[in-house]
């Protein structure tokens, strides 16, 4: 079927549904009404794509009448600047919906290989994520943050909230490395360090059903250089799903009863992840070597800082503005990671 034809398809399904509407009972309206928002947008830009096309026709039909060739020459230039964008832009909507793009995220931080360098870097990362959430207006909230003796990161997780998170920050996980000369080093060697970060949808409830049998449910005292204010009672909560084997520790807050209901919105993250991955394993095959597979273990990053260069490697994309980068100026490379995930999927619907 060709896209004049899906589109076709699509318009007179919208038009089917208005009239359908018009003499529903109260049992449909809700089921109707439902499908026709989700078609709405769409139907909105396929008629201005077809106005813009048959504008373009009309264009053409003037610039044989001498009178009116410089005027349809003016136009149909201008025409012919916006089509293409919007018949992208009509094809990527007929794409199949990532449903969990709207949602919230979990981020999720761990130092890997290099020691002491490795948590430096990770409370660096961390930071970055902060200020690119504070530069888009949406929530930043720390819901784990377990630092070193030396101000690094043993691990760190926050719930960013706002329009479209997941779908913005879903290609960051995976393996970022570091190369450069630690603060700790005498004589001037480059050292490579890795860090592991993982993007999670927010779950809720209803997506993941959880069995308080399937729970073993630890208490202990929270310790270490991130848990000496908290206080000398078993506050910490360490959560295993015995099914999957997932485990989820938390000690951030005072309150045990805090720290588990924490545990238990990674803990649903994890597992919602984790069916989604399951679903998706053949689409991930078929696009693995484009974006990448947004497995933690995939390294997908390099942080140069003696040639103050980042290279994602998925993409082959090199930006020589290191420090804009660690401030939190993530655009660049996340519209070029969405821009190549855009086009892989149009490649492979064949829309």
């Amino acid at each position: 079927m060709s896209l004049a034809d899906k589109l076709d398809v699509l318009v007179s399904r919208a038009e089917e549904l208005r009239a359908s509407l018009e003499t529903a009972d109260g049992a449909r309206v809700g089921t109707l009404s439902k499908e026709l928002s989700d078609l709405e947008p769409l139907v909105a830009r396929v008629n201005a794509l077809r106005a813009a096309e048959q504008a373009r026709d009309e264009a053409r039909a003037m610039l044989d009448d001498p009178e009116m060739r410089e005027l349809a020459e003016a136009d149909l230039a201008d025409i012919e600047k916006t089509l293409p964008a919007l018949e992208r832009e009509v094809r990527l909507m007929l794409l199949p919906r990532d449903l969990a793009d709207e949602r919230n995220a979990i981020l999720e931080i761990r130092p890997a290989a290099g020691g002491d360098e490795a948590g430096l870097f990770a409370a660096e990362l961390f930071g970055a994520y902060r200020r690119y959430a504070e530069n888009r207006r949406w929530t930043f909230e720390v819901l784990e943050y377990d630092e070193t003796e030396l101000g690094g990161l043993k691990g760190g997780t926050a719930e960013i909230g706002g329009k479209g998170v997941f779908a913005k920050l879903k290609f960051e996980s995976g393996v970022h490395r570091v190369q450069r000369v630690p603060s700790t080093e005498t004589q001037g060697r480059i050292h490579t360090s890795t860090v592991t970060v993982a993007v999670l949808p927010e779950a809720e409830e209803v997506d993941v059903q959880i069995n308080d049998n399937d729970l073993r449910i630890d208490t202990y005292r929270a310790s270490g250089a991130g848990g000496q204010h908290v206080n000398k009672t078993d506050s910490a909560v360490r959560i295993t799903h015995l099914p999957t084997g997932i485990v989820v520790a938390m000690q951030e807050e005072r309150s045990q009863h805090k720290n588990r209901a924490k545990a238990m919105k990674i803990l649903r993250a994890r597992m919602f992840e984790q069916q989604r991955s399951r679903l998706a394993d053949t689409r991930a095959a078929d696009r693995r070597g484009q974006i990448g597979t947004g497995d933690r273990s995939e390294r997908i990053r390099t942080y140069n800082f003696p040639q103050g260069r980042v290279t994602d490697h998925r993409i082959g994309l090199t930006l020589h503005k290191i420090d804009r980068v660690m401030l939190g100026e993530l655009d660049e490379i996340i519209d070029a990671l969405t821009a190549e995930d855009e086009a892989a999927r149009l490649a492979a619907e064949g829309v």
